[in-house]
């Protein structure tokens, strides 16, 4: 079958649809013939979809929702009107079914739906589903029980149950489908995935709605070959897009292990995600071998309350240990930040921020407020336990709603400008100073550094922007 695939995603600095790319691997692998339509490099959606499917006829169409908006408290912006615009532009041009995918998607599909107007829905891994549904479909067979599609039945929207074949039947990817040059180019970075799914029981995170609460995990030696591949394009920077790296700590030093072994450490400079708690001595002298710089650990907070209430497996004294064990392997050290969810204090931010001085982290990034996301803890606690005072953006969750604490929400601003006041290695959302600005959405700090030739994590390239 002939399948177009769109890319839906035009934030700024530009970053490479991973998703798309393995999905149309997996399509081109099982014999369907594929073309790919980037909107990401388009100046007008509307002529570039009318001008990609002008006298072409394809049987399947599928479009990749990664962001469903820009996950900034301080903006609150939306991607969803864009997203409905490209569906219906591309309903407009082709007579083709419409599917939507993606991690954005995924995390609410009945929402997207309703609001793009598609046909169906992938949730989850698309490239078994959106295999098996043009395969079907080609073959004049029975698709609407396809595992993980969404489609429309009995008057709503319907998910059939999800399927989670072995990522080790994933076809070797070659990273040609997408201009993955270009995007380094002007996006300074490239993406690589370990694994899928995440166990760890974090109240606000997405990451198990949209890929499951089980960790899955990709075969060490075609992580370094698709790390060869990438190095093949000319892209020497590029970062783990797992949930945690590290998370499960013996299949993180296999990887490392087999990039090591094929002499890859000296050629790569890689960032990764990753859990303090699960981070030890052996690790960080494996992972620093294979060629990883800096770690971005999800350390949220710096008080032993909140991280009981944020759901975190581990305590204050689990991150000092995992910043001390980088020092001492010559890894930088990121710490991510997430303050003014349910329960916080001024006092439990107060110690949050001495614990990230007592740490030596090389940078902080902070983001105020929580994004509710559906199907999390934390939108159950928000509706069950009456907190809608804390709500910014309203109750539809397919918008950028967000929790902010009300205890703290009148001096959250103020108090983090006095607490961080002088020292640079704290990013958050400050429209006086562009240049401490924690949303990478819209970044002209990022894109003029990257522009000058600056590349790795947003977070290191911002150090010294």
């Amino acid at each position: 079958m002939r399948v177009a695939l769109v890319n839906a995603n035009r934030i700024r600095p530009p970053i490479a649809p991973i998703g798309l790319d393995y999905i149309a691997e997996a399509l081109s692998a099982a014999g369907h013939s594929v073309e790919v339509l980037d909107l990401c490099w388009e100046a007008e959606t509307e002529t570039a979809v009318g001008r990609f499917f002008s006298g072409k006829e394809f049987g399947l169409v599928g479009i990749s929702i990664r962001n469903t908006d820009d996950c900034s408290f301080s903006t609150r912006e939306s991607f969803l009107p864009v997203h409905a615009g490209i569906t219906k532009s591309v309903r407009e041009h082709s007579g083709a079914p419409v599917a939507l995918g993606g991690v954005g998607f995924s995390i609410m599909p009945e929402k997207i739906l309703e609001r793009c107007g598609a046909d169906i829905g992938v949730w989850g891994d698309g490239e078994f589903a959106l295999v098996d549904l043009a395969t079907r479909m080609e073959e004049k067979r029975n698709w609407q029980d396809v595992p993980n599609l969404v489609l429309y039945s009995g008057g709503k929207w319907v998910r059939n149950p999800a399927s989670f074949p072995p990522l080790s039947s994933l076809p070797t990817m070659s990273r040609a489908w997408v201009d993955n040059p270009r995007y380094f180019r002007e996006g300074g970075q490239a993406g690589f995935e370990t694994k899928r799914g995440c166990p760890c029981l974090c109240v606000y995170c997405a990451d198990p709605v949209a890929k499951g609460k089980k960790a899955r995990l990709r075969p060490p030696a075609a992580v370094a070959c698709e790390l060869e591949r990438l190095l093949a394009l000319g892209i020497d920077n590029v970062h783990t897009c797992d949930s945690e790296f590290n998370v499960p700590e013996s299949h993180a030093i296999e990887v490392c292990d087999e990039i090591a072994r094929r002499g890859l450490g000296g050629r790569l400079r890689w960032y990764a995600y990753c859990s303090p708690g699960h981070f030890s001595r052996e690790l960080a002298k494996r992972i620093r071998r294979a060629g990883c710089v800096g770690i971005n650990f999800g350390v949220d907070s710096g008080d032993e309350g909140m991280l009981r209430r944020l759901g975190r497996d581990f305590g204050p004294e689990e991150i000092l240990r995992a910043a001390r064990l980088c020092r001492e392997a010559g890894i930088t050290v990121m710490f991510d930040l997430l303050l003014g969810s349910p329960g916080e204090t001024r006092e439990s931010i107060v110690r949050t921020i001495e614990l990230v001085r007592k740490a030596g982290a090389d940078r902080a990034g902070i983001a105020v407020g929580v994004r509710v996301y559906p199907g999390t803890e934390v939108a159950g606690i928000v509706a069950s336990g009456n907190r809608k005072d804390g709500l910014t953006g309203g109750e539809d969750l397919s918008q950028p709603v967000f929790f902010l604490e009300p205890e703290v929400a009148p001096c959250i601003f103020s108090l983090l400008d006095d607490l961080t006041r002088g020292d640079a290695r704290f990013l958050f959302f400050d429209p006086t100073r562009p240049q401490s600005n924690y949303n990478y959405n819209a970044n002209q700090v990022l894109v003029d550094a990257i522009a000058k030739g600056a590349r790795g994590a947003y977070w290191d390239i911002l150090r010294s922007a």
